[in-house]
């Protein structure tokens, strides 16, 4: 059996299934939220999904086949801009009645996260940022218009033979700014996969400038975590990262 240690759950594969427990109890209910989400959302979306079924655990799902994306052309970039925007086109009323995280409940808790930063990590920035860090944190606060993925990268894009065979880890599926999900493929995609998501999701300006907004805040999750847990080169190593953004 292989076992799979994520930050919000493990996984386990056993025969045909991929089993997911939750590693905290907060995270089960969004864990469970996949089993009326994903069967409702699947149908309007143009690339694969797991469809979820709950279990003693958790849940599980047929495994979808494929590996994390290790690169990608054009074609990629064309089929995550059509997916993306069929994803942010869905009905977000709908969305919460069938199990993804509504508006406010994430805005509380980004509020939160974001003071956090604003207290522990900007007073840790040279003087001169101050006012660039905090008008970072303002610019990502308050867009929330949409169904989106929360987790879009790389890792959650399986490939097979050149193309996309499904988008997995739907925990954090929420109604919140379509840019985050255009961060990685707009910042840190290959340039063939950014021009066909240009292509096909045709992002308004704001939004790819909210996307790179995403993309410097990347490095404040890591001195976040670094400062929870002790780890000075990482909070260091975070903080030449920040400083050098913004």
């Amino acid at each position: 059996m292989t076992i799979l240690e994520g930050w919000d759950s493990r996984a386990w594969i056993d025969g045909p299934w991929i089993h997911r427990a939750p590693r905290r109890p907060e995270v089960r209910p969004r864990l469970l939220a996949e089993v009326t989400l994903l069967p409702w959302l699947g149908p309007q979306l143009p690339l694969p999904v797991p469809v979820p079924e709950r279990t003693a655990d958790g849940v599980r799902h047929l495994t979808l086949p494929g590996e994390p994306l290790a690169d990608g052309d054009v074609e990629i970039g064309r089929a995550l801009g059509a997916f993306l925007k069929a994803l942010h086109g869905v009905d977000p009323v709908e969305a919460v009645a069938y199990g993804a995280l509504d508006a406010a409940t994430a805005t509380a808790a980004k509020t939160a996260e974001l003071a956090e930063f604003r207290s522990q990590i900007v007073p840790l920035l040279p003087a001169e940022v101050h006012d660039r860090a905090a008008q970072l944190l303002d610019r990502v606060a308050e867009v929330r218009t949409s169904l989106i993925h929360c987790d879009f990268g790389p890792e959650h894009i399986l490939t097979a033979d050149g193309r996309i065979t499904g988008i997995i880890d739907w925990t954090d599926a929420v109604i919140g700014d379509p840019a985050l999900d255009l961060c990685w493929p707009l910042n840190g995609a290959p340039e063939a996969v950014r021009a066909g998501v240009l292509e096909t999701y045709r992002p308004a300006p704001d939004l790819v400038e909210r996307s790179k907004d995403w993309a410097r805040l990347s490095p404040w999750y890591g001195v976040h975590r670094g400062l929870r847990l002790h780890l000075a080169d990482e909070v260091a190593s975070g903080l030449r990262e920040i400083r050098s953004q913004l």
